[in-house]
């Protein structure tokens, strides 16, 4: 009979990808604090948070990042111009999660390790602003089955990593 493993006894092998999640106008603190969560599990490099008053209130992400938030290299950039600039001198593959009349599914999606890869997921309300939009080198979506044609920005995060790590890792 199987029996489930704590954290100390787990399998897994920590490891660290050159992917950068880059949270367009994320605002939501559960949404941010499980962001920090989704991105330590799956080895993020770094998460960069851009737009306007991001807060990163401990006390109000804690819950949901259960401490995560200590343990993800991340910063704030406020201005969406300063993060293209930053994105474009590093020299990032960027990888918008948008689905869009060009966007391919993310299962039929190419990765590699040439450049550090950055991951765009967009607000909660209006998705990924046009100037990442433009500077995307593929768009990916998530295919969905129902009549839904949206999920959660965590989910698709969750998802978009699991999926971009296999491939990578």
């Amino acid at each position: 009979m199987s029996q489930q493993l704590t954290h100390n006894e787990s399998i897994f092998n920590k490891k660290t990808f050159p992917v950068t999640l880059v949270c367009d106008n994320i605002v939501f603190q559960p949404n941010i604090g499980s962001i920090f969560r989704i991105a330590e599990a799956f080895g993020v490099s770094e998460i960069i948070f851009v737009g306007e008053g991001i807060a990163l209130t401990p006390r109000k992400i804690n819950r949901t990042s259960r401490s995560t938030h200590n343990m993800v290299k991340h910063r704030v950039i406020q201005s969406t111009q300063d993060a293209v600039t930053l994105l474009t001198q590093n020299d990032y593959h960027i990888v918008a999660l948008e689905i869009t009349d060009m966007s391919t599914p993310l299962k039929s999606a190419q990765f590699t390790t040439d450049k550090p890869i950055a991951l765009i997921a967009g607000s909660e309300v209006s998705g990924i602003s046009p100037e990442f939009l433009q500077l995307a080198n593929q768009t990916v979506h998530i295919e969905m089955f129902g009549d839904n044609s949206s999920m959660n920005v965590v989910q698709a995060v969750g998802i978009a990593l699991y999926d971009i790590t296999s491939k990578i890792g």
